[in-house]
């Protein structure tokens, strides 16, 4: 059926669409879910229709105010995964078809500013469709015409949706972006990347069939690809594992030294590890050349140390963990080996239990999900260790509500790893955890599940294997003192994470109301605790939680939100900041007002955020301190505290009523009740 022989079927199709979305938008919120089928039915057979997706396009955002949503993922964009869209597209019922169609139109709408949504602002709707459409650059080269579109069926009418998609956002535009955003990525060094080389598959792609057509990004494209697929000249055309092991074995010792360095300087300089760097170090210790290793690791002088004293464990770890599947575990060796843990007594016998250890049947069940049965279980969490060892601030939460539990297992990776492999032992074995809340114990397994359903399976095996039980024994803590005055976060903060964690915390928000509580006070107590020119001089000691009230780029609150803040110091333009851990998986964000967090050019580590002091403090709602302030402590100048003050005023607590006098302060001890 075309366009010319049916002409007035959109027409007709809009029509009744219009008085079905009016019957959605006049539904009680209770009842949204009686007319959302009708709504999707409709819209997915006008998706099919010539101008169809230009019609649905104009009334998206109407679409979703009315309530097609309601009870979906689709209903907070914020949290959806670009890898996700594609398989929906493909195989999805026809109301889920268009139902993403209808999410990616409105998120299409929000990018170009021809609406708002409360919950993800243009530039994140802007990154998340680049990345959609780079995962699927593949289906952009095919015929375009409306008879294409009629004979194709599904396939016809996804295609044409994408093109419509990316002919908004720009085919240049996308790719340009798209090279620009992984390099942004790449720099926060996370410890799933996944998707991160599904798209670089697909930059592949382009640059064989489309390389003159992304301009200037053409270069850092380039560096992507090879660093994957050729980063070295024996592997440049990319000829397979096989006959690049049989290039190797035709390699005299200079030869094999120079390309160890090369893929160890690919690997560090993108913090991507290639199939062919884990099949070379394999394939020298295979052969007796793994005096290689540390120059193909790309060690520095305490990793090489680390190799000599313990070079039959490291080869040990490197024989189980990595394979092609795990190559990234490479790097979290390196990384591991450069931190010089293995010098710590407990580590080494706690590595040795754990390349020992097998995972209980429902554990092993869960990883190998995770993995999509690719990896032996053991192996696969052994990798994990390896990789949040070695990048402790490349854990993330993944699209899970457990920023507490990702913020704890990059903590204890950095501050107290003997402490971290005892309790993926535990979880491994026995598929529990143990933990005390003031001299209680708590058992997980004894516990209703918490904010994450079950275990996550879009983070890293570490994760997979302990979040789940750590949320359950954080809402446990919770409960304990749900009675007390005051955030609970309090008492749970020190007893969750660890004894460095202060026992004075300040908090800038009477829980019972909500209110804004001693704005001044909170503000003036945070310089006094951790700006250098106001405590003394006294650096961050220890990483310690804290609390944001997290906003969008609009400066509107979103939620709390739990992060680390890691050190406090000038950047190079002598501009004093707080360096922070955030464990949402992308640190950099816009928190209006000109709150922008930076992740790389003002002094940032791999993995950090940082803010300059005085707009971090104005998004912080929550802090610990020590009980002990050096003499020198001091509050900063009163129009530091108003202009600080203004700015928590006008965001995240704007229409809050407030009280005034000091911040609310609590020790972490246990309250009579």
């Amino acid at each position: 059926m075309t366009g010319a022989e049916h002409g007035g079927e959109p027409e007709r199709l809009a029509a009744i669409l219009e008085g079905a979305l009016s019957r959605l938008e006049q539904a009680r919120p209770f009842a949204k879910a009686r007319y959302q089928t009708q709504v999707l039915d409709v819209a997915g057979r006008l998706l099919a229709c010539p101008d169809g997706i230009d019609r649905l396009h104009a009334l998206a955002p109407r679409i979703d105010a009315a309530g097609i949503f309601v009870g979906s993922d689709w209903d907070a964009p914020a949290n959806l995964l670009p890898g996700l869209v594609s398989g929906t597209l493909e195989w999805g019922t026809p109301t889920a078809v268009a139902a993403e169609a209808i999410s990616l139109l409105r998120l299409l709408a929000v990018a170009e500013g021809q609406a708002q949504h409360p919950t993800i602002h243009a530039a994140a709707a802007r990154r998340f469709l680049t990345q959609v459409l780079a995962l699927n650059l593949r289906r952009f080269f095919g015929a375009t015409d409306e008879a294409t579109r009629a004979t194709a069926g599904r396939q016809g009418t996804i295609e044409a949706l994408l093109r419509y998609l990316v002919d908004h956002v720009g085919f240049q535009d996308v790719t340009g972006e798209l090279v620009t955003e992984i390099w942004r990525i790449l720099r926060q060094r996370p410890i799933q990347v996944a998707h991160v080389k599904d798209m670089i598959s697909q930059i592949a792609i382009t640059l064989r069939d489309r390389g003159s057509d992304i301009g200037d990004k053409r270069l850092g494209a380039d560096r992507l690809v090879s660093a994957l697929f050729g980063p070295t000249i024996a592997c440049m055309d990319d000829p397979g594992l096989g006959p690049y092991c049989e290039r190797l074995a035709a390699m005299d010792e200079n030869d094999l030294r120079h390309e160890a360095q090369g893929l160890a300087r690919a690997m560090h300089d993108t913090g991507l590890v290639s199939d062919y760097h884990a099949a070379f170090l394999l394939w020298v210790l295979d052969t007796d050349h793994d005096g290689l290793a540390p120059e193909a690791l790309g060690l520095g002088n305490t990793g090489r140390d680390c190799w000599r004293c313990h070079r039959g464990l490291a080869i040990e770890l490197i024989r189980r963990a990595v394979r092609p599947e795990t190559a990234q575990a490479l790097y979290g060796l390196s990384l591991l080996l450069d931190r010089g843990i293995l010098h710590h007594p407990p580590i080494v016998p706690a590595l040795r239990r754990q390349l020992a250890l097998v995972p209980c049947p429902p554990v092993a069940e869960r990883l190998s999900a995770a993995a999509l049965h690719a990896v032996p279980p053991a192996d696969l969490l052994l990798a994990g260790c390896i990789m949040v060892l070695g990048q402790p601030l490349g854990v993330g939460q993944g699209a899970n509500p457990t920023c507490q539990s990702a913020r704890a297992i990059a903590m204890w990776a950095l501050n107290d790893p003997d402490y971290l492999l005892h309790l993926v032992a535990q979880a491994a074995r026995l598929d529990t955890v143990s933990m005390h809340f003031e001299g209680r114990a708590i058992d997980s397994a004894d516990l209703p599940a918490g904010l994450a359903a079950g275990a996550p399976l879009d983070a890293d095996p570490v994760s997979v294997v302990l979040v789940h039980h750590l949320d359950r024994i954080y809402a446990e803590m919770g409960r304990l003192c749900a009675d007390r005055s005051g955030d609970p976060h309090i008492w749970i903060n020190p007893e969750f994470h660890g004894w460095w964690v202060g026992r004075a915390c300040a908090v800038a928000v009477d829980v019972p109301t909500g209110a804004l509580a001693g704005i001044e006070d909170f503000v003036g107590r945070f310089h006094a605790a951790y700006h250098p020119a106001f405590n003394g001089g006294e650096p961050v000691t220890h990483p310690q939680p804290a609390g944001i009230a997290a906003t969008d780029a609009g400066g509107r609150f979103v939620g709390w939100h739990a992060i680390t803040i890691l050190r406090v110091a000038p950047d190079q333009d002598d501009e004093m900041r707080v360096y922070f851990y955030n464990p949402n998986n992308d640190s950099g964000q816009d928190w209006g007002q000109g709150v922008v967090v930076s992740t790389h050019g003002s002094g940032e580590r791999p993995g950090e955020a940082s803010l300059p002091f005085e707009l971090f403090t104005s998004r912080l709602y929550l802090f610990h301190e020590d009980r002990l302030r050096p003499d020198t402590a001091n509050r900063p100048p009163a129009d530091v505290l108003a202009r600080t003050a203004d700015l928590a005023r006008h965001s995240w607590s704007a229409g809050r009523d407030e009280i005034g006098g000091d911040a609310i302060t609590r020790l972490a001890s246990v309250e009579s009740t």
